[in-house]
């Protein structure tokens, strides 16, 4: 931590002079004065979305993101996916827009019904409905519906993303910054995609670094749309009582507002790490575990 936080926060020029510019100034100049964001409810089995999603808008967001099943077997009873309608319609009377996250959890008999059931009631976008892995089905399944397809976490590079802008099977790419190969490789694809028309809206369910570096991308990219923020992620209870603004000096600069993050206006990704409670924590967390579901038959399914 110690190392990357000196490596990427500060700017130095090729005089040895430190660089007090936040990132997207190197990057082309800021297209917008601030990101729009959202944040997770319902955790991997979801449940109580009527009192997370008001949590998130006393919080200041206007857009939450939750999974959409929990695990399905590969053809299963189409009573299985009535909740994940309901649980989006009380997330929209709320006046808040929800994306649904897929997960790569269905196969397609039960991912063609989904999006289908969903879309009457506009989900922001329904994420990954079928693994990257099936790239044909999901060629298919964008012709199927009008809900905007997105996914990205699981490629890693401009070479895995260029097969889905060729299929026109994507509408939102979700790359990751910790994934991708940094700020340089995200930008590339990011440029790529909006040559096919399509957004981008990071994936980023980690630390203060990784979204720092994503919010420098999209106050420098013109077709970043939105950008998910790991506040109170269900993930994020390994840590205890530690969550994504206890690593930093300054907390405010992700302070969300109507729906929103300002521009942030440091030098280098634009925030500093308190280095003293990261070495902390990593004496007693644990490692984040592999998650998994088993079906009523005993067999596995995808998590």
């Amino acid at each position: 931590m110690s190392a990357l936080a000196g490596l990427d926060i500060a700017l130095w020029d090729l005089k040895g002079r430190k660089l007090n510019v936040p990132i997207y100034q190197l990057l082309g100049g800021r297209v917008r004065a601030k990101v729009s964001v959202y944040a997770w409810i319902g955790g991997d089995r979801p449940s109580d979305i009527e009192t997370a999603a008001k949590a998130r808008l006393a919080q200041g967001f206007k857009a939450i993101k939750m999974n959409a099943t929990e695990d399905i077997g590969w053809l299963d009873s189409p009573r299985t996916l009535e909740s994940s309608v309901e649980r989006l319609k009380i997330v929209k009377a709320l006046g808040m827009d929800a994306a649904i996250d897929f997960h790569g959890r269905l196969h397609k008999p039960m991912a063609k019904q989904l999006a289908k059931a969903l879309e009457p009631h506009g989900p922001l976008f329904i994420e990954e409905p079928l693994l990257s892995e099936h790239q044909e089905g999901i060629k298919q399944l964008s012709k199927l519906t009008t809900c905007p397809i997105a996914l990205g976490e699981r490629l890693y590079s401009r070479w895995d993303v260029k097969r889905f802008l060729k299929d026109a099977s994507v509408d939102v790419l979700q790359p990751d910054v910790a994934h991708c190969g940094g700020i340089s490789e995200l930008k590339k694809i990011a440029a790529m995609a909006e040559t096919y028309d399509v957004a981008i809206a990071p994936h980023s369910p980690i630390g203060p670094i990784a979204l720092a570096a994503c919010l420098q991308v999209g106050i420098c990219t013109p077709n970043h749309v939105i950008q998910e923020m790991s506040l109170g992620i269900h993930y994020n209870v390994l840590a205890g009582e530690y969550d994504i603004h206890s690593y930093l000096k300054d907390p405010s600069v992700f302070e969300v507002k109507d729906g929103y993050v300002e521009a942030l206006a440091g030098p280098g990704l634009g925030i500093e790490i308190n280095e003293e409670l990261v070495r902390k924590v990593a004496q007693t967390s644990i490692p984040w575990p592999l998650g998994g579901f088993t079906g009523k038959d005993g067999g596995l399914r995808e998590w």
